[in-house]
């Protein structure tokens, strides 16, 4: 039982590490394209590590029964996976950095539109999939009335204001394939794109958790 929990906590830590890099990896006007593609490489490798280290819930995938809420986790997992794998591989058919012997592996212009719209799913899945985990870290966990208010009145604040910059930052036309190049302020400070990206996700999050709250009500009858 201890070794489980190890691996589980490993995998939180490094699903906390990935959302960190993904909010980095989409402020490419903050870290330059050197950087961009070298935070690309270690966002790779800790995607890679944490299917090793998930190689048990491969396992499982046709055993046991499914409910809405396995069966919304199941995908949301493998959408973010194929997200992932497409967004990296595409980026190294144009590094000129990292791993500049990669270039031209595809032809550049399908490469340059895939990224792009596969970066911005990666970001939008990772938040599901953090969300959906939320209710099973606190379960059991009681809040007391005020607690639960709280909370609440936090949840519909921050969902508010990161649906806001959600539609604001024009991501629909990235996930909808209608961009070929991301149109990024570079006259905007630094920390406010991170922040930004950082709300955005929260965003995500957020519906994921009210999505996995609902599924496991629904699970539970």
């Amino acid at each position: 039982m201890t070794r489980k929990n190890n691996g589980l906590k490993i995998r939180r830590i490094i699903d906390v590490l990935m959302s960190v890099l993904l909010i980095f990896l989409m402020a490419y006007q903050v870290t330059g394209e050197v950087l961009h593609e070298w935070i690309g490489i270690g966002m790779t490798l800790l995607v890679i590590f944490h299917q090793i280290l998930n190689r048990r819930w491969y396992g499982a995938l046709f055993k046991g029964r499914y409910n809405a809420y396995r069966g919304v986790q199941t995908l949301v997992n493998i959408l973010l996976i194929l997200s992932f794998l497409l967004t990296a591989v595409c980026g190294m058919a144009m590094s000129a950095h990292a791993v500049p012997f990669l270039y031209g592996i595809l032809q550049i212009s399908f490469a340059r539109r895939m990224h792009l719209s596969m970066s911005y799913w990666s970001f939008v899945l990772m938040g599901m999939h953090l969300g959906l985990h939320i209710p099973v870290i606190f379960a059991g966990r009681k809040f007391s009335p005020k607690a639960k208010t709280g909370l609440t009145v936090l949840f519909v604040l921050s969902g508010g204001i990161s649906f806001y910059l959600f539609l604001q930052s024009g991501m629909t036309d990235y996930l909808l394939f209608r961009a070929v190049f991301a149109m990024l302020d570079y006259e905007k400070p630094g920390i406010l794109v991170l922040l930004e990206n950082l709300m955005i996700l929260v965003f995500w999050v957020l519906l994921g958790t009210g999505a996995a709250l609902v599924l496991r009500k629904e699970k539970k009858r």
